[in-house]
């Protein structure tokens, strides 16, 4: 049986998401094929898990269907898709999936639009229980089929390294993950770590971003903020890390005694949380409605209103200077991720919607 995955290119948590899922299914005698229209930093992660196509082309795509027989094909975000693959002659089962929107608001006028499109077309919904998602799914597409999962993690890849990288010295790392873009709120990241070193001095800021998606004007912006708060001898940018690195990089920051910083306005299912969490890096977040499903405050993670500098900087200091909480924290994230986000448990909640269906 094989399946294909679509999105607009391979890149940040949807490449993750992609490898994994195609990961998972193979266990259950599902092929997972993954098709991409351009190219994306996420090509260099390739680990032979799925076939992975870059094409967009209607002569190639039609070929690609016809060939390969998909039991089911899911579109992320790309409304039009359904479509497209309707009129290429595909008749089987079309899954219109939602990692994220961005801005709540930004959500719901896109479904509105896309609304006509994916009544024609689409099967059955999507999304990885994300709260306000959920709610507009449920509100605009009451007579459709929807599924609600958590996405699949794994966990014995990718999770905590000791000692694979020495660390120059004892300082603490703040790290953040994102695009420079708004929504990613990478501006009250640069303020909570400016705030935060007059607490440490010899604080760190790492920042891990893919420069082929950040926006012109914010880059523009990012740098005058970064020149006007002081921080470019302390903050290190590093763009397109290979994800078999990562893991490397997440337990450093966590055996700094730092945390990763999620500053996000709304996330959809955020991967580079589950990512921390899986190698016992801490992690103080906005309540950013997605990860909701895998923060619980002081159990496995730390939440800071959103816009709340002062907040933010007390829960982080007792983040770094509770070592009770610290510790207790970093083991029961760790474990809650291997358990509930497991990829035997998504392959097993795949079959199920492709059956119900």
């Amino acid at each position: 049986m094989n399946v294909l995955f679509v999105y607009y290119l391979p890149s940040g948590g949807m490449d993750t998401l992609n490898r994994m899922r195609c990961k998972a299914l193979r266990e259950f005698g599902v092929y997972g094929h993954c098709l991409y229209y351009k190219w994306g930093a996420g090509l260099q992660n390739r680990d032979g898990t799925s076939d992975v196509h870059i094409t967009d082309s209607d002569i190639a795509i039609k070929q690609l269907i016809d060939a390969c027989r998909y039991e089911a094909i899911v579109v992320t975000t790309d409304h039009k898709s359904l479509l497209r693959f309707r009129m290429l002659g595909y008749y089987g089962k079309l899954i219109y999936e939602i990692q994220g929107y961005g801005p709540k608001e930004d959500a719901r006028q896109a479904l509105t639009a896309a609304s006509p499109i994916i009544e024609a077309h689409a099967t059955a919904l999507l999304n990885p229980r994300t709260p306000h998602i959920a709610a507009i799914f449920r509100e605009m597409f009451p007579n459709k089929l929807q599924f609600h999962f958590n996405n699949g993690f794994d966990a014995a890849a990718f999770s905590y390294r000791p000692h694979r990288l020495l660390l120059t010295d004892a300082s603490p790392i703040m790290a953040w993950l994102g695009r420079m873009e708004d929504n990613k709120n990478w501006r009250e990241f640069l303020q909570i770590g400016y705030h935060l070193s007059f607490t440490y001095p010899n604080l760190r800021l790492w920042m891990f971003h893919d420069t082929q998606l950040a926006d012109p004007e914010e880059w523009q912006a990012f740098e005058r903020l970064v020149g006007e708060l002081g921080l470019s001898g302390r903050l290190t940018l590093r763009s397109n890390v290979p994800h078999s690195e990562m893991p490397d990089c997440f337990s450093i920051i966590g055996d700094s005694g730092g945390f990763l910083c999620s500053t996000s306005k709304v996330e959809g299912a955020p991967y580079a949380v589950l990512e921390a969490m899986s190698c016992r890096c801490p992690v103080l977040t906005t309540d950013s409605d997605g990860v909701s499903n895998s923060i619980t405050h002081n159990r496995t993670g730390k939440y800071y209103t959103l816009g709340d500098i002062p907040e933010a900087l007390r829960e982080a200091r007792e983040l770094m200077e509770n070592t009770e909480l610290r510790e207790r924290i970093r083991t029961e994230a760790m474990s809650f991720v291997h358990v509930e986000f497991s990829l035997l448990k998504y392959g097993q909640h795949f079959l199920q919607m492709l059956q119900t269906i």
